[in-house]
């Protein structure tokens, strides 16, 4: 009995020790949750706001929410601390205290480290973009000063690109881009045309695509046939048109007379510089401005319409031409166009004591003027009919046939037009493909394999092959321009 008295009393000191640690790390642990639970109060969402993260400190030191994230992360304890935990301090050892010392500095500094590394990010993202921290309290403010600063910087590159643009010297007789021109706008992508824009150059205004904007102030002063970039880093070709573009690219009313249509008519009339010429049906005033060209200055042209709208249409694009031409070459395009509306039907006052040397007819009963135009027109030449389907040229022979008018069809045309895609071939890495001859026989092909490789040594060398060793790939254009109208020559003679 004597003997277990000191177990007995040994047991019941340690389980009072027991007691008294645990009471101890209780009260601890129960002031951590409690610092935690207010923390968490002043704790604001981490995208705009920062966090407290000790109450000992100052409350003007704040914590954003990257830092916030690492002081609240806590390092796993080692099996030494859990035990040193329990006991109290004056039953420790030495050597004890010291790894404890120990364990408890190392976290301190990787903590530290980690905390100054979030600093320096955390002010480098604030010097990039400040503006993303208060993206969350006032969205739609900032999505449109985000908006207005992205443009401002693609215009301020644009136009930082355009300063340094060397204007090449002029050549005699070439002028530069001027205000009030017309100008052809136009971007390729993979070969093809993927935007076309014909525009008028103005003071203050901009070329508007789907790729960016360019100020019209930056292609003033530019030479024709300049490749300016968008704000987007998008190359535009600026061109000014011919007058086949303008043409195909005018405000229109009604369906014109395309060009390779209205050149073909043109040869049928025999259309020469100082010619009077009749037209029927001005439309949109395409045909009007071929033969203007055509008949030069000392000629004239007699332009019949008779819709109130269409022969607006037709007066306001020559008009537009003539303007964009004297700009361009520095002399007025020949005023030579008289426009009418009227019915060519009844409409013999208007061409009485005129002769014509063709006539040019566009309209859907072309037979029906037939009596009041050929009395005024010359001798064995030549009215041409443009017609858009086949019946209609059926009613013109039928007219003639009823009408018995001195004209005599020579020809009925159809004029297609095909465009052709011609490219060299290129593999996919870039490189042109090389002509191989056919093989006859297995020497040659030997021969043919080592002239290969070298081809292929030079092609990696030079990068520029020689004449007639690259092939070519030869398609028709999948945009095919195969009808528009018929043609119809008819010739006057003499009874």
């Amino acid at each position: 009995m004597a003997v277990q008295m000191p177990f007995s009393g040994l047991h019941i000191l340690h389980r009072l020790v027991r007691m008294c640690t645990s009471s101890t790390a209780h009260h601890r642990h129960r002031d951590i949750l409690v610092k935690l639970t207010k923390s968490k109060r002043e704790i604001r969402p981490f995208s705009s706001a920062c966090v407290k993260y000790n109450e000992n400190e100052s409350s003007d030191t704040k914590l954003t929410s990257r830092q916030a994230l690492l002081s609240k992360r806590r390092r796993p304890l080692s099996p030494l601390e859990r035990i040193s935990n329990l006991l109290p301090q004056d039953a420790l050892t030495p050597e004890v205290m010291q790894l404890r010392e120990q364990n408890q500095q190392e976290p301190e500094e990787e903590t530290n480290i980690q905390r100054e590394h979030a600093l320096v990010t955390e002010s480098a993202e604030e010097e990039s973009g400040h503006e993303a921290v208060h993206k969350d309290d006032d969205s739609s403010t900032h999505h449109a000063s985000d908006a207005a600063n992205s443009s401002e910087s693609q215009l301020n590159g644009a136009l930082h690109h355009e300063e340094n643009i060397c204007i090449p010297p002029t050549l005699p007789g070439e002028s530069l881009l001027a205000f009030g021109e017309l100008l052809v706008a136009v971007h390729l992508k993979k070969g093809r045309v993927d935007f076309r824009k014909m525009f008028e150059l103005q003071r203050g205004a901009r070329l508007q695509s789907s790729w960016g904007t360019i100020l019209h102030d930056n292609i003033a002063g530019q030479p024709a046939g300049q490749t300016l970039k968008t704000g987007r880093r998008v190359p535009i070709f600026i061109k000014r048109p011919s007058l086949e573009d303008y043409v195909l690219y005018m405000k229109r009313g009604p369906a014109i007379a395309y060009p390779k249509d209205a050149c073909n008519m043109m040869m049928m009339m025999d259309v020469t510089e100082g010619d009077c010429v009749l037209e029927s049906g001005s439309g949109s005033g395409a045909m009007s401005l071929f033969l203007s060209r055509a008949v030069g200055s000392r000629g004239s042209v007699l332009s019949v319409e008779v819709r109130a709208d269409h022969y607006k249409r037709a007066m306001l694009n020559y008009k537009r031409w003539r303007t964009s031409w004297s700009l361009r070459r520095g002399e007025e395009w020949p005023d030579n166009v008289q426009f009418h509306n009227a019915d060519l039907c009844t409409a013999s006052s208007l061409l009485a004591g005129r002769g014509f040397h063709s006539v040019a007819l566009d309209m859907i009963n072309p037979q029906l003027v037939l009596t009041t135009v050929i009395p005024h027109l010359h001798s064995g030449a030549i009215c041409a009919v443009y017609l858009a389907n086949i019946t209609q040229v059926i009613d013109l022979l039928e007219g003639l046939r009823c009408l018995a008018l001195p004209l005599r069809c020579e020809r009925i045309i159809e004029v297609p037009l095909r465009d052709w895609l011609v490219a060299p071939a290129i593999q996919k890495d870039g490189r042109y493909c090389i002509r191989k001859t056919p093989i006859l026989d297995k020497e040659q092909s030997e021969e043919d394999g080592k002239s290969e490789e070298d081809d292929d040594a030079e092609l990696t060398t030079e990068g520029n092959p020689a004449f007639g060793s690259i092939p070519y790939i030869v398609r028709p254009h999948p945009e095919q321009m195969s009808h528009t109208a018929f043609l119809v020559k008819l010739r006057k003679y003499v009874q």
